[in-house]
């Protein structure tokens, strides 16, 4: 049993990604970590000058996917089908899962099975070379944005069902800074390239508008 009590659900916790390698992904990962350092994370997710909005994309959404995957990770023990039957982020929202190839119709899962579901989902995109090219000057796809809206949009969901059902837990094993930096870097980098719809941001909009509009 590891630390994060990650034994018996190991397949949702999964290895870091790295971005890809043959791309600018080392320079462009040298500037996040240089900008983050800094402390300022409105600077951190703005397209550093020259670069292409694409490599910038495609290296914050493997970062994002490691980030999440961590978070979730550490309450995987917490979120069981038996405490979280639905993938729910308060009483007003519920998630049903669909990837439009092997499931077509939204079904109803629990929320580790959905959130299990859902990081497969993103690694096999992130792992497909035509929509996430290794080699440098590989043309990214005309869809790619689409994916990556698509990948945010999923990756919000997480976030949501962890603020609404397990923030307690998070506080009570003191990771709730580490969630709200987490959190608030992600919904800036959104709003920078307005990756998700404010429809589906609604389960968490005041602690958005808490972010993005500095008091």
């Amino acid at each position: 049993m590891s630390l994060f009590g990650l034994g018996r659900n190991q397949r949702t916790f999964r290895p870091k990604k790295s971005a890809p390698s043959g791309s600018k992904g080392a320079q462009l990962r040298k500037h996040i970590d240089a900008t983050l350092g800094s402390g300022n994370l409105r600077e951190a997710v703005r397209l550093p000058p020259g670069e292409d909005t694409n490599e910038w994309l495609a290296v914050n959404t493997v970062d994002f996917f490691n980030q999440v995957n961590l978070l979730y990770g550490t309450l995987t023990e917490f979120c069981t089908p038996d405490s979280c039957p639905t993938m729910a982020a308060g009483p007003k929202y519920e998630y049903r899962w669909a990837d439009g190839v092997q499931i077509k119709k939204p079904i109803e899962v629990s929320a580790p099975k959905y959130v299990e579901y859902l990081m497969d989902w993103i690694e096999s995109q992130l792992d497909d070379e035509s929509i996430f090219p290794q080699k440098l000057g590989t043309p990214f796809p005309n869809n790619f944005r689409d994916v990556v809206k698509t990948i945010f949009k999923r990756l919000f969901r997480v976030y949501a069902h962890i603020y609404h059902t397990h923030f307690q837990k998070i506080v009570s094993l003191k990771e709730e800074a580490h969630l709200n930096t987490c959190f608030k870097h992600f919904i800036l980098f959104t709003c920078e390239f307005c990756l998700i719809d404010n429809k589906e941001l609604a389960p968490l909009q005041e602690l958005i508008e808490s972010i993005v509009i500095p008091h």
